[in-house]
């Protein structure tokens, strides 16, 4: 250890070796933003997760940064330890079949404390979703396969916490700041 200190200490040292990139799929999930923007975001995230919720305003600030240039993937990564997140991410999914995603994802993270089952289903009636459907669809469970589906994939990444993001397929990890 004092020898490599040593060298370092007496030495310029470069590394020219490229970042790993993975090749993500943006699967089927909801995008902000164009599939052929020059800068991809993909997002494994968890609704209940203190530090999705925070990286969620760097997003944001990104975006708003740098417009039509970037797009943001959403992928579902509920955290077995989080009770509500799998729920969570089911109604996030349901409310994507009435095309309102972004506003249910959106209000998810504006208030995390507000995830269970009874304010899921609130929180889809104030936004006029039709509550037959978005009943049937969460109480069903017919979003799980793909909550499960994106989970499985996360893990085939390299994913094991969240949020994980992938930038144009270079691996970030945590609530990064802009």
């Amino acid at each position: 250890t004092e020898w490599r200190n040593s060298l370092r200490a007496t030495s310029t040292v470069r590394i020219n070796l490229e970042v790993p990139r993975i090749v993500v799929s943006l699967d089927d999930d909801p995008i902000r933003g164009s599939k052929d923007a020059p800068v991809q975001i993909v997002m494994f995230s968890d609704f209940q997760c203190p530090f999705c919720s925070r990286v969620e305003t760097t997003i944001k600030q990104v975006r708003d940064t740098y417009g039509d240039k970037v797009a943001v993937t959403f992928r579902d990564y509920p955290l077995p330890f989080h009770q509500n997140a799998e729920k969570a991410a089911e109604a996030a999914n349901c409310a994507h079949k009435q095309g309102k995603y972004w506003e249910f994802h959106d209000a998810l993270f504006a208030n995390q404390a507000q995830i269970t089952l009874p304010d899921l289903k609130k929180k889809a009636e104030e936004m006029h979703l039709d509550m037959a459907a978005f009943n049937q669809c969460l109480d069903s469970g017919e979003m799980k396969t793909e909550i499960e589906k994106d989970t499985k994939e996360g893990g085939t990444y390299g994913v094991t916490g969240t949020p994980a993001a992938f930038v144009n397929g270079r691996f970030l990890s945590g609530a990064q700041p802009f």
